[in-house]
């Protein structure tokens, strides 16, 4: 992610609502990816100052619930942002506790919304598109269970995607349980943007793959996605990964099935492509590492997380990016890539 500005010259953050120099109140603007310092103008509306003073308005959800920061611009209708407009189920606010968890789970989506706008993918809700476009819904297990597999016996929540409607389980906003999950189910990383990026790269399939030229491509290098997935998934859980998992696939449920192969490059390739951005715009990198050759980022990359894994090993803490590029892993991140690009296309 790029670094923002307050007019003040203050370094903001993403996720800031105000100016700790300065004092402004700010908003981010998704219709031009700004963070920007705004100047009350009446009635809700805000002139952005930098975004040549153009009139906006906080989302409800940053002016009565304080759970978001993203702007409205005036000439559009809508009471929410174009990120908060994706929701269909919110948690119960009631709920001691869930304002916290719907907090850090709506800071993660807008960083999704951020990535996806930032490679010019089209973003529309289901209200918009009602058969193609994207939402969310955020849910909580009965709480007489704990477990993240959904089940005809309970009230379990799954997190997972369907037809353009991504479910997150709120308690992957939970440290404390997403660890839990984490060692249960041997993965070697599990983060709620994780999830977020993983199951947006599932409905992109259905857009951007699905009955259109790059299936066959898709295929030869991913796998068949025709083999039963049920019985995959199931083959997976019982018996693990193939012992040769690491020389093929990015992470070992990658290997379950090819649909989850595409998710897992997929996530990848948004986390490589934002650390990068945010690595160039601090002074990590060069400024001009987002415009080099495929092949070129991907040996940043690489560099750049040895030593961020090496950094975070001097102060005894666990490898931030615990994962292995092996040729073919590279070849199905290219190929996203690609697809990504040719996805700025998309009409829906």
């Amino acid at each position: 992610m790029k670094q923002f500005r307050c007019s003040c010259g203050n370094t903001v953050y993403f996720e800031n609502t105000y100016c700790g120099q300065c004092g402004a109140t700010l908003g981010f603007l998704p219709d031009v990816l700004e963070m920007s310092d705004l100047a009350p103008a009446g009635d809700n509306r805000w002139r952005a100052l930098n975004a040549r003073g153009r009139i906006y308005r906080q989302c409800l959800n940053y002016s009565r619930d304080q759970v978001c920061n993203w702007m409205v611009p005036e000439v559009e209708p809508d009471a929410f942002c174009m990120a908060c407009r994706l929701n269909e189920v919110i948690p119960n606010l009631d709920k001691p506790g869930n304002r916290e968890l719907w907090l850090s789970i709506e800071r993660r989506k807008r960083r999704l919304v951020y990535d996806l706008r930032s490679k010019r993918l089209p973003v529309y809700n289901r209200i918009q598109y009602p058969q193609t476009g994207l939402s969310f819904a955020f849910l909580e297990d009965n709480p007489d269970s704990h477990e993240f597999v959904a089940s005809s016996g309970d009230q379990s929540v799954m997190t997972g995607h369907s037809n353009g409607l991504i479910t997150i389980n709120i308690l992957e906003a939970d440290d404390v349980e997403r660890e839990r999950m984490r060692v249960q189910m041997n993965e070697a990383q599990r983060t709620l943007l994780g999830h977020f990026r993983h199951e947006v790269g599932h409905y992109f399939w259905d857009r951007l793959v699905k009955e259109t030229p790059w299936l066959a491509p898709v295929r030869e290098l991913f796998g068949d996605e025709q083999q039963d997935y049920s019985q995959a998934l199931e083959a997976y859980y019982n018996n693990g990964p193939a012992p040769d998992w690491h020389q093929h696939y990015v992470s070992a449920y990658a290997s379950a099935h090819p649909w989850e192969d595409w998710a897992e490059c997929w996530a990848h390739y948004l986390q490589i492509s934002d650390t990068l951005e945010t690595a160039a715009h601090i002074g990590m990198l060069r400024s001009d590492v987002v415009d080099l050759s495929f092949d070129e980022r991907i040996d940043r990359w690489i560099n750049l997380a040895l030593r961020i894994n090496l950094l975070n090993r001097s102060m005894d803490q666990p490898d931030p990016y615990p994962f292995v590029l092996t040729g073919p892993v590279i070849k199905k991140l290219r190929l996203v890539e690609k697809i990504i690009t040719d996805g700025r296309k998309l009409v829906f």
